[in-house]
């Protein structure tokens, strides 16, 4: 995942970085009215292409690493890294993950949010409910010198507490003009361990919270990661950076809360 150094970014950098954080969540916020029944992901993929090439801005898992699509459309059992197609129709009761990460002026603003799509059931509505949760927990754990280990045992002791399951696979990481960079941030661990937070670090936190078992299995096409058991699976993410004061979320807009 890039270079193990950790940078610290400069004042200029982390204004870079609040612009692009700001374009990924607007992006967000555009596509949600869409996230409706009889909607295709590819729909969604295309609105989300257009609207951020608008911004004179670039999309940046299109093509990375071989990704075909602009943005990850995860639904229901699909823990990360859905591909966006025509045939995957939106119905009610599903669980989308819509995960953006637009490209400004070289800097990456990286989000996602689980969305409804209709009426959802009662697993699904508290599975979700459960993870945004776990995000906020693990930001609240974000200060100068705490440590990664703090973020993930405050989301990993929150989510199995409410008899759900923390991915392992996948986690959380640094982002500048990188897409990912050192350090990792899992969601998952134990207070006290791993590296120290320092103001500077910029970092994506990305729970990812599944209804049964942690473990996931990726797909024939090297990107759809899947429940291994096939049971629902919800993320949230935001990136933050670390502040002389504590944290500041760089994909919330004002208008918005936690």
């Amino acid at each position: 995942m890039g270079s193990e150094t950790v940078v610290l970014l400069s004042q200029r950098e982390l204004a870079k970085m609040r612009q692009a954080g700001k374009l990924a969540a607007e992006l967000l916020q555009h596509l949600e009215p869409m996230v409706k029944p009889g909607v295709s992901t590819l729909e969604l993929n295309d609105e989300a292409e257009r609207w951020t090439q608008e911004r004179g801005a670039k999309s940046a898992p299109l093509g990375y690493h071989g990704f075909p699509k602009s943005i990850c459309t995860s639904v229901n059992e699909v823990i990360c890294h859905g591909i966006p197609n025509a045939n995957q129709i939106l119905k009610d009761g599903d669980i989308i993950n819509i995960d953006v990460t637009p490209i400004l002026d070289g800097y990456y603003g990286d989000t996602s949010k689980t969305f409804f799509v209709g009426t959802p059931s009662h697993t699904a509505k508290k599975l979700v409910e459960v993870t945004q949760e776990c995000l906020n927990r693990g930001i609240a754990e974000v200060k100068p010198n705490a440590r990664i280990g703090d973020i993930g045992a405050a989301i990993q002791e929150y989510a199995e507490a409410q008899g759900f399951s923390v991915v392992r696979d996948f986690v959380g990481h640094g982002i500048s003009n990188i897409f990912h960079t050192a350090p990792q941030i899992p969601h998952y661990g134990t207070r006290g361990k791993g590296k120290r937070l320092r103001a500077g670090m910029v970092f994506t936190i990305e729970p990812m919270i599944n209804e049964g078992t942690w473990e996931a299995e990726v797909q024939s096409d090297k990107w759809t990661a899947l429940t291994r058991d096939r049971k629902l699976s919800a993320q949230f993410e935001h990136t933050v950076a670390v502040t002389d004061e504590g944290v500041e979320i760089l994909t919330l807009l004002a208008s918005q809360s936690l």
